[in-house]
């Protein structure tokens, strides 16, 4: 019986596979580059397009692992829930805006602010959840993410009651279900 080709048609497969996973890899992580490079540069001269088109290889060729070290389907899904979350968090931010503008203006502001900080376990096991709902307290203007540690443990200081209410609320039921966690 002949192990060797056996041995060696296995190994084919796994370089074959990685090499495909790696392809995909930088293939999405360039494009992704490169449309950025393009909303944000606004530029479509030759030379900048080449030069811009240069850079994107480069850094893809090189970094593609860190954006998506291990391509699997449902990130496709956690990708479209994110997109799906960024509205949201979005409008969340305007109103939190608006309610900052309230107690700033308001004749009895030194009343109504009451600083504190508040801590909550929230059950997040990834990572990537719990910085996502890091950052979406933090970019919320009222509160900001004192801590937050690899157990879903928060603290948060919040600018007043309201604030400290809300927390964590609507926010990690969102989060939870953007990357599919159960809380």
């Amino acid at each position: 019986m002949n192990l060797e080709g056996n041995d060696a048609a296995v190994t084919d497969s796994r370089s074959s596979s990685t090499f495909l996973k790696s392809f995909f890899s930088f293939s999405i992580t360039f494009v992704l580059m490169a449309v950025s490079w393009l909303v944000l540069s606004g530029k479509f001269e030759p030379l900048l397009l080449f030069l811009g088109g240069v850079s994107c290889f480069i850094v893809s060729y090189f970094l593609h692992d860190l954006l998506f070290p291990d391509l699997k389907p449902e990130y496709i899904i956690i990708f479209l829930r994110f997109i799906k979350y960024c509205p949201w968090l979005i409008w969340e931010i305007v109103k939190a805006n608006f309610h900052l503008l309230y107690l700033s203006f308001h004749p009895r502001m030194n009343e109504l602010i009451e600083p504190q900080i508040i801590t909550f376990e929230t059950g997040l096991k990834s990572d990537i959840a719990i910085a996502t709902l890091a950052n979406s307290i933090t970019l919320t203007p009222g509160t900001i993410t004192v801590t937050a540690d690899k157990d879903g443990v928060f603290q948060v200081h919040a600018i007043d009651n309201e604030s400290a209410e809300a927390l964590p609320g609507v926010m990690l039921e969102k989060v939870a279900k953007v990357f599919g966690e159960k809380i």
